[in-house]
């Protein structure tokens, strides 16, 4: 099911050969699934037509933490530690692939910095995607040239990431859900600028439903429903 400006629309899906943990939209109308674990040999993704047809499947790794697509056909996947210390797909902590499922890039990290044991935030723009791990958590930007930048942040495991320009507004942290911390990028590093407490409209306690999805300037947040997504824009 999508759900596009308010219009809800159906489809269904033949011939999905795992349990899925994770989906997205592709160009052209076609769908991406994943498992989140993979065991043995199989191929835990699959790409669907506009007509919900099998079409590709391959294998994505083990211990998925996020999977997510951008507007420019690229499909990105990031790993926790079971899959990075085990598995050699998931190995580099974060990968990226072409909408057919062909790997373009793995992460390495520059001299001096540490791997990635586990992504705890990640968020898929157009041209850029972020992301911040454990145990440094650092702030990670990702070109489509495959050129990264890391740059020391301030908060501690954080749960989700929204981007714009200069600004990056960062939610969770330090084992506090609702806490939002506005900060600056700059060449070096990621400097605060203010915290405050984010809440459901109204004023009502935000609770933690599902993670937190990050768009760009956008962090989507799930309501007490998989039907009720609220946006939260920088």
């Amino acid at each position: 099911m999508t759900v596009d400006r308010g219009i809800v629309n159906e489809q269904t899906v033949h011939g999905v050969g795992m349990q899925v943990s994770y989906m997205d939209a592709l160009p052209n109308g076609r769908l991406i699934l994943s498992q989140g674990r993979q065991y043995g040999e199989q191929r835990n993704a699959q790409i669907f037509g506009r007509d919900g047809r099998h079409r590709n499947s391959f294998q994505m790794g083990d211990a998925i933490e996020f999977m997510m697509t951008d507007r420019q056909n690229h499909i990105w996947s990031a790993y926790f530690d079971e899959g990075v210390y085990a598995d050699p797909v998931s190995g580099a902590g974060l990968a990226r692939w072409d909408s057919g499922g062909q790997p373009e890039w793995r992460y390495s990290p520059p001299e001096g910095v540490e791997y990635i044991d586990t992504v705890y935030a990640l968020n898929a723009d157009d041209g850029v995607a972020w992301a911040c791990y454990y145990p440094t958590f650092p702030l990670l930007e990702v070109r489509m040239d495959g050129q990264a930048r890391v740059r020391p942040s301030p908060v501690v495991a954080p749960l989700g990431i929204a981007v714009l320009g200069n600004e990056v507004v960062i939610l969770g942290g330090n084992r506090r859900p609702d806490r939002l911390h506005r900060c600056r990028i700059t060449d070096r590093e990621v400097q605060p600028v203010e915290e405050a407490q984010l809440t459901l409209p109204g004023g009502a306690p935000l609770q933690r439903y599902a993670r937190p999805v990050g768009r760009g300037r956008h962090l989507y947040l799930r309501g007490p429903s998989a039907k009720q997504w609220f946006v939260m824009g920088i």
